[in-house]
């Protein structure tokens, strides 16, 4: 039983760092929930549905890999422990092509949300006429432009904005969470594995959930008018940055 607790105790630790280092893991629901003029509560549940489904994956990806273990080599947890210890290479190898297109998907998502918001307020700005005679022409007004602020888009559009990020949470992979599993597994027994993962993954998404709300409330404090006008542009370039940041610093 001691085995058990101090192997709980480093699946909070493990999970607490992992969460706290990962740029990727609260950044884009924090600018997006400023952005989009989320209240808190709805960004905490966005940002606990995508932790749910990240840490969800791996535990899946995990189980499988304990699971082939076990009717490779029958009952025998050390022959299964040494089974799976051989292969540890091959499942590190499928989290690091899930991290690489986690990574992407951020960069990519990132990329076209900016876009997107500049185009949206590009054609805002732009304002169409008719004259006599049938004359039409178009033209912009910078000056109310930039006294602008940012309009909330539509719901359709906020619900896609959530969902991708869940898609792209449930890709993107718990590193640490692989070998977590395989110690009590093969070691403790499997019965193990259930408060070893609970540990983990109430711990990664608490943390999610406390730094995104520290650095939600943090911003209220911050005045930018020059930049609200530009929130949306800037938070799809933010959310691109955290996913070159998981490439450069593998994080």
């Amino acid at each position: 039983m001691d085995a058990v607790w101090v192997l709980v105790a480093a699946a909070i630790g493990i999970g607490f760092v992992h969460t706290l280092i990962g740029i990727d893991h609260t950044l884009p629901f924090v600018v997006l929930g400023k952005a989009r003029g989320w209240s808190l509560r709805r960004t905490l549940w966005i940002t606990g549905l995508c932790g749910g489904g990240h840490v969800a994956s791996s535990v899946l990806l995990g189980g499988a890999g304990i699971g082939i273990a076990i009717f490779a080599t029958g009952l025998d947890t050390g022959e299964g422990y040494h089974w799976m210890s051989g292969r540890v290479g091959a499942f590190e190898t499928i989290e690091a092509v899930r991290g690489d297109l986690a990574a992407w998907a951020l960069v990519a998502f990132g990329l076209t949300y900016a876009g997107w918001s500049l185009a949206r307020r590009r054609r805002r700005q732009r304002h169409v006429h008719a004259h006599a005679g049938g004359l039409v022409h178009a033209h912009e007004h910078p000056e109310a432009a930039a006294h602008e602020h940012p309009k909330a888009p539509a719901a359709g559009v906020a619900g896609l904005t959530a969902w991708s990020l869940f898609v792209i949470f449930v890709l993107g992979p718990c590193e640490p969470l692989i070998p977590i599993l395989m110690v009590p597994a093969f070691q403790v027994g499997l019965w193990a594995v259930i408060p070893v993962t609970v540990a983990f993954g109430v711990t990664t998404i608490a943390t999610m959930a406390a730094v995104v709300a520290l650095a939600y409330r943090g911003l209220q404090f911050a005045r930018f008018p020059r930049l609200t006008v530009h929130a949306h542009t800037l938070s799809g370039l933010a959310i691109a940055g955290s996913g070159l940041a998981m490439m450069l610093f593998a994080i």
